[in-house]
């Protein structure tokens, strides 16, 4: 029967839809959304681990007692844990439960609005400032006079050390409220209450007013090496030695692995034009080295984001990153930086900070790619950096290799059955049910060598 079309007429010529069945389709690979740049898979050098294990030796360090202190809260009451209370360098190593306990009982509660000033420069320091919630600028008097900021402080920061040891001090900047803020303050007379009637904690903190145990440390809290320069004659010269760290850390390799499961049906009759357990694999390796890059930054043993040592972290002074805040950044890895990295909506906002300061950073090459720059710094997008519900995000700044005592990766290669650098595929045979297994693996960590290696901008607005 002759077929006709819409108007009436009869068809003159074969129809695509017939034709269709008899022509070869043109197909891509199979695709997928989850497949990013992983540039920090890519930047940073990989260490080879034999023994499972890798260990940073370090010169000797004394802990300075200079972290952040943390709090926990019952509805808008907070309160310092206790045992945090030693992250303050008087309180150092000093380990009674029941003393730290009634004293961490004596701080009181309060709040501050923004703009509210919280200590004047100038002013006696006659209590202790624990920094529970917000952001605090530190005004200080330049060399010429004018006002400058010294810098920022944030949840888990402190003040008024000079209280607990009983020092006559006054405060050398204005600490100015920036958003909401809530304090959990010492006053001076609570302390003393509390020293009268425990003669540990007054002998403790006596040494540390007079100088701790004697050890003799450098800037970095490294154990001293003692040296003379600038002699004329023959003067006596030090002896000296360097001290190890006797308890240094090892790192063990993680490892993300699968299975991955082919019907051998499947195996059999669809491998043309393309291999299926080929692609299978593809996308299986491409999903385990999202997961690597994920742990490597925010693992909380061994993720770049939880092990920056805390004088590194550096916090926004207004919220968006500005070009002052990515200079600050620079400063805490001034030695080498070798890269930046932050999740793309970070980058956004930075670049709309340029453009309102009429800046255009450089675009430099960096494997193989163009990529924007700060200070000749390329600036890379991961967005293995989370965001918060908040908007808020973070920006890391890095030296990289063993030789520069930078952050490096670690893996094991020479795996049997290695189907790429690091990672291996096994044949695990065939089940019942004509299903066949491999076993994919990869193992993986990294490692901050000296703390100077790593820097965060923390409390980055992205909105």
């Amino acid at each position: 029967m002759t077929e006709t079309v819409e108007n009436g007429q009869s068809q003159l010529s074969l129809g695509t839809a017939a034709a269709r069945n008899l022509a070869t389709t043109t197909k891509t690979a199979p695709q997928m959304q989850e497949i990013t740049s992983r540039h920090l898979l890519k930047v940073l050098p990989w260490v080879q681990v034999v023994g499972g294990a890798y260990r940073v030796n370090r010169r000797l360090s004394y802990a300075l007692g200079d972290g952040r202190v943390t709090f926990t809260n019952t509805g808008a009451t907070i309160r310092v844990i206790p045992a945090e209370l030693c992250e303050l360098a008087p309180l150092r190593g000093f380990d009674d439960p029941e003393v730290l306990n009634e004293l961490a009982e004596r701080f009181v509660q309060r709040e501050y609005e923004p703009g509210q000033v919280i200590a004047e420069a100038g002013a006696p320091v006659t209590e202790v400032l624990l920094l529970a919630h917000g952001k605090v600028n530190k005004i200080g008097e330049g060399a010429y006079g004018n006002q400058t900021q010294l810098g920022v402080l944030a949840d888990g920061d402190h003040l008024g050390d000079e209280v607990l040891t009983g020092e006559e001090a006054a405060w050398s900047f204005t600490a100015t409220a920036v958003t909401a803020v809530t304090i959990l303050a010492l006053p001076a007379a609570a302390l003393n209450d509390l020293l009268d009637r425990e003669e540990g904690l007054r002998a403790h903190l006596l040494l540390q007013r007079d100088g701790g145990d004697g050890r003799a440390s450098n800037a970095f809290g490294e154990a001293a090496i003692e040296l003379t320069s600038g002699h004329t004659g023959e003067p006596v010269l030090p002896g000296t030695f360097v001290d190890y760290d006797l308890a240094p850390r090892e790192y063990e390799l993680s490892v993300a692995q699968t299975i991955l499961r082919v019907h051998s049906r499947v195996a059999d009759l669809y491998n043309e034009p393309m291999n299926q357990t080929e692609q299978q694999l593809r996308l299986t390796i491409h999903a385990l080295r999202e997961r690597q890059e994920h742990e490597l930054v925010n693992n909380r043993d061994f993720g770049l984001l939880h092990n920056a040592d805390l004088k590194q972290r550096i916090h926004t002074r207004s919220g968006p990153p500005t070009p002052d805040d990515m200079d600050d950044l620079l400063a805490t890895v001034w030695k080498e930086p070798a890269v930046m990295l932050a999740h793309p909506r970070a980058i956004a906002a930075f670049a709309r900070q340029c453009n309102a300061r009429g800046l255009y950073p450089d675009a430099v090459e960096i494997n193989g790619q163009k990529a924007p720059s700060w200070r000749g710094v390329p600036l890379l997008p991961c967005n293995k950096i989370p965001v918060t519900e908040h908007g808020l995000s973070s920006i890391m700044v890095m030296r990289t290799g063993e030789q520069n005592q930078g952050v490096i990766g670690l893996w094991r290669t020479g795996l049997p059955d290695e189907y790429e650098p690091g990672l291996s595929v096994r044949f695990m045979g065939i089940n019942d049910q004509a299903v066949i297994n491999y076993l994919v693996t990869t193992y993986y960590s990294a490692a901050v060598l000296v703390p100077d290696a790593l820097g965060i901008l923390e409390s980055v607005e992205v909105g």
